[in-house]
């Protein structure tokens, strides 16, 4: 997520969390430590920020406000003229984030600035209605607009309370977060400096580019590192597809150990959606050590995965062991329940599960476009087409709305850029988003930095002993261009 699939949590976990939220107190700053960090560096404060509801309509909700959580670090700052690092919320929860994105605090140290995560509307604590938050129409005020909006009152506000007007403010985000940097420096380039968007698909989310890509990017992953690995994924498929057909459900069964036999189109149809997000998460997340973001991964899963397809002395059984690399790491899964680990949605790359997913697919059904299909010919997934037509009549249904196709591009400018400035596009060769990104320098400041060997955001993470090259020299180039953004800004 999708360009986040965020994570593979038993919904009943967070449900609990969901309604520990309701039990908040509510104060202009609530402040708690993040309980379970055991990362001495950087120390969060979890706090929140009484937000405008509706920024854009003064009857409705008339200045009604919510709770917006934000988490903050002012020990390597250096008060009242360090810059800041704003961290644009995207699709989850801002723990999640802030806890996978070590580069921003490690800059903070370099150039004494302080560091503020902030929630997105909608996702984690951040519920404006609270649990009613995503009924109709109370879902409404699920915009990227709304969410921009938020992020410039916090900046301006918190600049005056902590006496940082002088500061500067660089705004950092990945994947959707990064769309909401880039669009935060062309929305509000008289709050934010510059804008380091990391995996940032600003042109394929807004409807622009072919509907194959995505899907197209995540097999060359696994057939750059072994031909015989896409052929034998590809293969397994077609397998699947051939039990199907001859309605051998029980094999099926057997062979994926799933907790309920199959029995119906819908069933293998769910099947082969959980089995091409498994892969699509291990092509994000190829990053060369071990994770736990968006779920726990080993170091290297593409290899991992591939070595697993081609170790198994049968292909569907491969095929249900590489999918338990994402679904079953810990090994106590005995069977796989098709519609718990995976929920269909307007993303075909995934919508992940529990509050954060409603979130995600309202979003892919009103203003983030993402009309990717498998084709099974430029791709080794079955033929899953993903129309604009069944995104309409999916959305319609589940959320009572239409979506605008072009609504994003019109409103952040798709491709014209030109015009803009102070922003850096990174993106790594591994990940299937980057395609549908900035991968060349528009201006001297518009920059592009592609990463050889960078899966999602790897430049967004904390330094690693195996870290590739690539992505060291990426770092230090946004590194340098950002203190070269605070010193003119701080000039200016």
């Amino acid at each position: 997520f999708n360009m986040t699939n965020w994570g593979f949590i038993c919904v009943v976990i967070l449900l609990s969390l969901y309604s520990e939220t309701q039990g908040l107190t509510h104060s202009r700053f609530q402040v708690k430590n993040h309980g379970y960090s055991t990362d001495p560096k950087p120390q969060f404060k979890e706090k929140y920020f009484p937000q405008i509801m509706d920024h854009f309509n003064f009857n409705i909700m008339g200045n009604g406000t919510y709770e917006q959580r934000y988490l903050i670090t002012d020990q390597y700052w250096k008060r009242g003229s360090g810059p800041i690092f704003f961290y644009t919320g995207n699709e989850g929860d801002i723990w999640e984030f802030a806890l996978n994105s070590g580069f921003i605090t490690e800059l903070a140290a370099e150039q004494r600035a302080l560091v503020i995560f902030a929630e997105h509307r909608y996702y984690g604590k951040s519920l404006p209605f609270g649990q009613d938050s995503f009924n109709i129409p109370e879902v409404g005020l699920l915009t990227v607009e709304q969410a921009l909006a938020d992020y410039a009152i916090m900046i301006t506000e918190l600049k005056q309370q902590l006496g940082a007007s002088a500061c500067p403010v660089i705004v950092f985000g990945g994947s959707y977060g990064g769309m909401l940097s880039v669009y935060m420096r062309l929305r509000y380039p008289n709050i934010v400096a510059g804008a380091l968007a990391a995996s940032a698909p600003i042109l394929s989310t807004a409807g622009m580019g072919e509907s194959k890509q995505f899907f197209q990017d995540v097999t060359s992953d696994f057939e750059n590192y072994a031909p015989e690995c896409r052929d034998a994924v590809r293969g397994a498929f077609q397998r699947l597809q051939d039990l199907a057909q001859m309605e051998d459900y029980g094999h099926i069964q057997s062979a994926f150990s799933l907790c309920k036999t199959p029995s119906s189109y819908e069933d293998i149809h769910q099947l082969n959606g959980l089995l091409r997000n498994a892969f699509t998460l291990m092509a994000m997340l190829d990053y060369p050590y071990s994770t736990h973001f968006m779920g726990s991964m080993p170091a290297n899963p593409v290899k991992v995965a591939c070595d697993t397809m081609l170790g198994g002395a049968d292909l569907l059984h491969a095929l249900k062991d590489t999918a338990g690399i994402v679904y079953n790491s810990t090994g106590d899964l005995t069977c796989f329940d098709l519609y718990t680990l995976y929920v269909e949605c307007a993303d075909p790359t995934g919508c992940g599960l529990g509050f954060n997913s409603l979130a995600w697919d309202y979003q892919a059904c009103t203003e983030i476009e993402m009309c990717y299909e498998s084709n099974n010919v430029s791709d080794m997934f079955p033929p899953m087409p993903f129309t604009e037509k069944h995104r309409e009549q999916y959305c319609s249904k589940r959320w009572g709305v239409i979506p605008r196709p072009g609504w994003l591009k019109t409103q952040f400018w798709g491709d014209a850029l030109s015009t803009a400035s102070n922003i850096i596009f990174s993106n790594g060769d591994l990940d299937p988003w980057a395609n549908g990104g900035v991968r060349r320098s528009l201006s001297s400041s518009l920059i592009a930095i592609n990463i050889s060997e960078g899966a999602h955001h790897l430049d967004l993470r904390e330094a690693n002993d195996a870290d590739p090259a690539s992505v060291i020299k990426a770092r230090k180039m946004e590194s340098d261009t950002i203190a070269q953004w605070v010193k003119m800004e701080k000039e200016r």
